[in-house]
């Protein structure tokens, strides 16, 4: 049996063929013209899920790095602050070494009690360090400052760990209990605070029980307070390296992530002039091919 063709057939199979080529040429255009290979769901379901989940994970990671920037922040203003307390009770060490030797006697010792008074108020204004306009050594009270610089010795803050959030699950305490742990809040807790206030009180004795405290036990307790400090230092140097670590892992997640979905977003434009090239000579082609077939009434309509 033979088909007939009629020129119904012809014209409409010609503007199937030219519309699907339109199509084609409209869809390499729009890869070209906007840079990306998928510019809607349709385009490929699985590529758009896997550029969501992409665009997901590089939002988390960037959170991340903020979280650790942060931190990084929390550990440089504490660091210096840690620094500063500890040159300080270097310098009243040396105080304290020569007020036990009694260089200069007892109005040498007086000076020196003074230095240490002052020593202790410049130590309880680094202990007041910030970081963002947060108070780094409060604990959870970030907006109260820990000490009182010019009164009393009392601990306004309290030992609660600050964390931060640097990959799933993952928390890193970026603040460390220095009132808590090294300095004290005086009243005869044997911390530094109150081993300084004790020094520069014998100082100002001229009992041999002042002497020999200068000579014994206060050398003890200040190497004791030296000690924390140094613990705590390390703690603080432990997390600033943990931090630093994260840093390099995020970065590299980063790239990696952003690689990836830029291969599935983004167009190759080398191919996709190409795919336009070639849909455009393959649209031109389908058009004078119809002209040689459609009558010219048509033909001109189309054009």
């Amino acid at each position: 049996m033979t088909t007939r063709i009629t020129g119904a057939m012809t014209q409409r199979t010609l503007l199937e063929n030219l519309g699907g080529n339109a199509r084609r040429l409209n869809a390499a255009f729009e890869q070209l013209s906007s840079g990306k290979q998928l510019n809607r769901p349709s385009d490929a379901p699985y590529g758009v899920t896997r550029a969501i989940a992409l665009r997901t994970e590089l939002a988390e990671v960037a959170q991340h790095r903020r979280n650790v920037e942060n931190g990084q922040g929390w550990q440089t203003a504490s660091d210096s602050a840690l620094t500063s307390i500890s040159d300080h009770l270097q310098r009243a060490r040396v105080l304290l070494i020569g007020a036990g030797n009694d260089v200069g006697g007892l109005e040498s010792r007086q000076a020196a009690a003074e230095e240490i008074d002052q020593l202790i108020e410049a130590i309880k204004g680094a202990a007041n360090a910030t970081y963002a306009g947060t108070y780094v050594f409060a604990g959870s009270n970030t907006s109260t400052p820990p000490y009182e610089v010019g009164g009393g010795d009392a601990f306004t803050g309290d030992g609660a760990s600050i964390l931060r959030t640097i990959g799933p699950g993952i928390d890193v305490r970026i603040n460390a209990d220095l009132g808590g742990q090294v300095l004290g809040d005086g009243g005869g807790d044997g911390k530094l605070l109150d081993s300084l206030r004790q020094i520069a009180a014998h100082m100002r004795g001229g009992t041999p029980a002042d002497a020999d405290a200068l000579r014994g036990g206060d050398i003890v307790a200040l190497d004791q307070g030296l000690d924390a400090l140094g613990a705590l230092r390390a703690q603080v140097g432990a997390a600033g390296n943990r931090l630093d670590n994260a840093a390099t892992r995020l970065a590299q997640v980063e790239e990696n992530a952003t690689a990836q979905r830029s291969k599935i977003e983004d167009a190759d434009y080398a191919f996709a002039i190409m795919d336009y090239s070639t849909q455009q000579a393959a649209y031109s082609a389908a058009l004078k091919a119809g002209a040689s077939i459609i009558q010219t009434s048509l033909l001109d309509f189309l054009r």
